[in-house]
């Protein structure tokens, strides 16, 4: 019966996870039509723009060339209409001297005759029509103005879409994930010297395997990339995986996208418990700061409370237990009298995990390490059994030490002004580093018995934390090294 509900609950896991993949690739269909549709719409309209604009420039063109014609047209009727005019007044002014001269034939006296000879050749020598030229100033001519758009007609034959690349491929085995950076790199499926360069997309996901149309994640974009790699570092991996896509772009349009690539970025993320800190420190998510008269209000708004509507004053020598502030939230105790602690909200169970603290240059007194749940609310970190961590006081006299079980071993070693925590929660090693240099600092060699939590104290200064962080390449080379180092470690088994 076990044996056949297990199986029954395989099948069922089975269909639920097919049954998503299919609902994601029918919201991919949904998108991809309705994507069709607009993209079409918009081609359309350009297509009709570009269209408009060859129309335009067409227009514009016969315009142009319609006006050097009637110029040309003009310039030569107006230079043979001249040249007529003044034909037409030389032919009337030799015909008229023709006719004078022809009546004077008939002249019969000498000396009226002598004179009209001698003004008829006075009047040929001033006459126009022998200062004439007698070809025409301009030809009827047209055909230097005649045009052949055979070629253009050719070009405009030859128009068609634009060429546009084909879609790389990203190859996840040359893709890499370290040190809180990606390196995405992609090749094309053949050779294309007319791309100008890619596109990268990338977004957070908390899902595996194809992108979900329906993702709370927008894509972000990386343009103008000239190679065929693209590395983007200094991420926070606050999600467990990270989409990636790329397209070629020549210098017109960009190509299809390549098919995306789902790659592993997972990392402890968490925040500071607020819930069961200590009432003098002032908790914002990652950060912590020293508050001396953190809780007063809340003390007095509570006895306020309690007080409202009693005819008698309690003596202030008796404080009952209902007056003390109560956690807002969580499964514990609030950390009170001089535990000045509050720990991480997430539980450490199994892996290797990494975060990073940096204190006030005026923090008098800290300690960054783990502990139990079961660290008492009255218990400082490294008192106990259940705490590991390095202690640095920096009042009356400066100290740097790790502290385990209220044993202290004195480190002499510079503070850091970071400083990384490495967790290896199955290996059963804590160590802290220069977050910097990555110089190891102190490691304890113990095996947790429980789930540990990230812990802090603070006494007159504050801490902030950096978390989403991958355990750095030169943190997991140094363990090897580190593992090989006895007199350098802590033995503990808590």
């Amino acid at each position: 019966m076990d044996s056949q509900k297990e199986a029954l609950q395989r099948i069922i896991s089975t269909l639920a996870n097919k049954n998503d993949e299919i609902q994601n690739f029918i919201d991919t269909l949904n998108q991809t039509l309705k994507g069709v549709q607009e993209n079409s719409s918009n081609i359309l309209t350009e297509l009709d723009e570009e269209f408009d604009s060859l129309y335009s420039i067409l227009d514009e063109v016969k315009e142009s060339m319609i006006n050097s014609i009637k110029q040309e047209q003009a310039r030569k009727l107006q230079e043979l209409q001249s040249q007529l005019s003044q034909c037409n007044n030389a032919l009337e002014n030799s015909e008229e001297l023709l006719e004078f001269a022809t009546r004077s034939l008939d002249i019969k006296e000498a000396e009226e005759f002598s004179k009209a000879a001698r003004q008829i050749k006075d009047r040929v020598t001033m006459a126009s029509a022998f200062r004439l030229s007698l070809k025409p100033k301009v030809s009827d001519n047209m055909t230097h103005l005649m045009v052949d758009f055979s070629q253009e007609r050719q070009m405009l034959q030859t128009l068609k879409f634009l060429p546009v690349p084909k879609a790389p491929e990203i190859d996840p085995i040359e893709c890499l994930v370290a040190d809180n950076s990606v390196t995405v790199a992609w090749k094309m499926p053949e050779e294309d010297n007319k791309i100008d360069h890619f596109m990268l997309e990338y977004r957070k996901t908390n899902f595996d395997g194809l992108p979900r149309v329906k993702d709370e994640r927008c894509w972000e974009t990386i343009d103008n990339i000239k190679g065929t790699e693209y590395t983007l570092s200094g991420l926070k991996f606050d999600s467990k995986y990270m989409n990636f896509r790329v397209r070629a772009c020549n210098k017109a349009v960009a190509g299809e996208y390549s098919d995306p690539v789902t790659l592993e970025t997972k990392a402890l993320n968490f925040s500071l418990d607020n819930s069961s800190s200590h009432l003098n420190l002032r908790v914002e998510d990652t950060c912590v700061e020293w508050d001396p008269t953190g809780g007063k209000g809340q003390e007095n708004k509570i006895k306020g409370k309690e007080n409202k509507g009693r005819s008698g004053t309690p003596s202030p020598k008796r404080t009952s237990v209902g007056s003390r502030p109560p956690a807002i939230r969580g499964s514990r105790d609030r950390f009170t009298g001089e535990s000045y602690t509050v720990l991480g909200d997430t539980a450490i169970e199994s892996g290797q995990h990494y975060w990073e603290v940096k204190a006030q240059k005026e923090c008098k007194s800290y300690s960054v390490g783990v502990a139990y749940k079961t660290l008492g609310k009255f218990d400082q970190l490294g008192k106990t059994n259940t705490s590991w961590c390095i202690h640095v006081n920096n009042w009356l006299q400066n100290t740097f030490a790790a502290k385990h079980n209220n044993k202290v071993k004195a480190l002499d070693i510079t503070v850091p002004e970071r400083i990384g925590v490495f967790c290896d929660f199955d290996g059963g090693q804590l160590s802290f580093y220069d977050a910097n240099s990555k110089q190891l600092l102190y490691s304890f060699k113990t095996k947790f018995t429980q789930p540990v939590l990230p812990g802090f104290m603070v006494w007159c200064g504050g801490l902030s934390l950096s978390t989403g962080m991958q355990v750095p390449s030169a943190v997991r080379t140094l363990q090897k090294s580190e593992n090989g180092m006895t007199g350098f470690k802590l033995l503990s088994y808590g």
